[in-house]
């Protein structure tokens, strides 16, 4: 008895193993062997169709199923780099050199006919119908937000107050209540749906990162201000809010029913997050803006291609992307044209395999009595790839946008009523704000598979608007066990909200 006991426990162990060993995770890092720095956004093949890419830092982890079919080697590939092939057990070292390849000249690359560097640009708008995918698709992606906000200056100028409870302290209290520094992280994996002239999003998993600690001291200072309100202002009031030249008459009563509405939208604006329409809204509010902005789109900021005539051409040479000899063609601006940067151009299609680009100076920058508004940031690159169709859609974006905000300017709010005899003013706090903030929007987007759908799938096709993110205090790692995406980088590996 005791024999068949151990026969079975052995079983019962070893099929346990097995289980255990039907996933592999591979985590490592990419650097450069010279310099010894980490390699970013460089293209990791496992599979036919499969594959990561790796994070800022240079860092790469992909999970497999250990009975899937996988290529005879694991493919790294970066330009300016030599494609090379590593076995499994090679990748489980915590660091992975590859070396630079030899610049190629421009004599290594054959032509039926060489083009001038205008031809090339002419050639790439005129496939353009030709490249870009214009059908349904459905496709796997991993997406990283992370929004970095800065209050630079907070002055709430207070000068007077008819209401003891509102004093000085208060509104102080109410300017150290905003945080100075924030930090807003979200990460989704999930399904896009790309039809006609809409998106749809299938979300399987995803985290949100930030200080709810933040949020709670915002809500409680509301709380008191709601408070104070409906004691010391009568309900058939309305209220005068003067700042400068402007003049706004509102009624207590709207404001009373709305408050809680407008402190979730004060929060929202405060931390760069959408608290009010639920996660699958703000996802398609996010492809809305980062997939608007792809160069060929009707109206992006990126009018590199759009208004071509405001830039300036230059044929640097010759590389290839993923085996692609691509021409490599730098722009730069012309008078007033916002962006430079490099496209890389398939030598044998004209279809743009990637492009790279930042901002010389403000898109924006407007100001009007004492209100400033500027857009500091926009840079980034995007990469394309061909799909089932032969056609191109990306499959690749690190985008980056900043902004500048400044509120300079006195605000007076002024109780009035009607109906109470003498003079209708009852109650008056006036400040002076001077408020300063810069907040930083960056996406990481990535597409692990691309297949085409119809229009009627896509059309059929009903959203679960339930799914929530699951918050995290701090960075876990075991969070995303299983699945494969983006490493994070170091800021986010070591998030955590302190204990105080």
């Amino acid at each position: 008895m005791k024999l068949f006991k151990l026969m079975g426990l052995a079983l019962v162990l070893f099929s346990s193993n097995l289980q255990l060993s039907a996933q592999t995770t591979i985590s490592t890092k990419l650097i450069d062997e010279k310099t010894q720095q980490g390699i970013p956004y460089a293209t990791i093949q496992y599979g036919e169709n499969s594959g990561v890419i790796t994070n800022e830092e240079g860092r790469f982890s992909f999970t497999f199923d250990t009975t899937e079919t996988l290529l005879d080697s694991v493919y790294i590939s970066s330009m300016g780099y030599q494609k090379t092939g590593y076995t499994l057990e090679q990748l489980q070292d915590s660091v992975i050199g590859i070396r630079p390849k030899a610049i190629a000249l421009s004599g290594v690359y054959l032509f039926d006919e060489e083009l001038e560097v205008d031809e090339i640009i002419e050639k790439m708008i005129e496939r353009l119908p030709q490249n870009v995918n214009q059908s349904p698709i459905k496709q796997r992606y991993f997406l990283r937000q992370s929004i970095f906000g800065n209050v630079q200056k907070l002055d709430m100028g207070f000068e007077k107050s008819s209401i003891p409870e509102l004093d000085k302290a208060l509104i102080d209290s109410l300017g150290r209540a905003v945080p100075r520094n924030s930090s807003y992280y979200t990460e989704t994996l999930g399904d896009l749906y790309i039809g006609d002239s809409d998106y749809k999003v299938n979300i399987v998993k995803a985290a949100e990162l930030y200080n709810k600690k933040q949020i709670s001291s915002v809500e409680e200072l509301g709380e008191r201000l709601e408070n104070m309100f409906k004691e010391n202002v009568k309900r058939d009031s309305y209220l005068k809010i003067k700042s400068g030249l402007f003049s706004q008459k509102v009624q207590v009563d709207s404001i009373l029913t709305d408050m809680e509405e407008e402190q979730a939208e004060v929060i929202e604006n405060e931390l760069g997050k959408d608290t009010i329409s639920g996660l699958v809204e703000e996802q398609k509010q996010i492809f809305d803006e980062i997939l608007g902005e792809v160069f060929y789109k009707d109206e992006p900021k990126l009018n590199v291609i759009r208004k071509k005539r405001k830039y300036r051409y230059q044929l640097e040479g010759y590389t290839d992307i993923d085996d692609a000899g691509v021409y490599v063609v730098r722009f730069e601006p012309k008078g007033s044209a916002d962006f430079r940067g490099r496209l890389y151009i398939n030598i044998e299609d004209f279809a743009v395999l990637q492009i790279e680009f930042e901002n010389v100076k403000n898109l924006r920058d407007f100001r009007l009595l004492g209100i400033y508004y500027r857009e500091t940031v926009y840079k980034g690159m995007m990469r394309f790839g061909k799909i089932a169709n032969n056609k191109y859609e990306l499959k690749f974006m690190d985008f980056s946008f900043g902004r500048w905000f400044r509120f300079d300017r006195p605000l007076d709010v002024i109780e009035k009523n009607k109906n109470v005899k003498g003079r209708r003013k009852q109650n008056e706090l006036r400040l002076n704000i001077d408020f300063q903030m810069a907040q930083n929007n960056k996406w990481e987007f990535i597409v692990y598979d691309t297949e085409p759908i119809s229009q009627g799938t896509f059309d059929a096709l009903e959203e679960d608007k339930n799914i929530q993110a699951t918050y995290m205090p701090s960075y876990n790692p075991e969070f995303w066990s299983g699945y494969s995406i983006m490493e994070p980088n170091q800021a986010i590996r070591e998030f955590t909200v302190s204990e105080e």
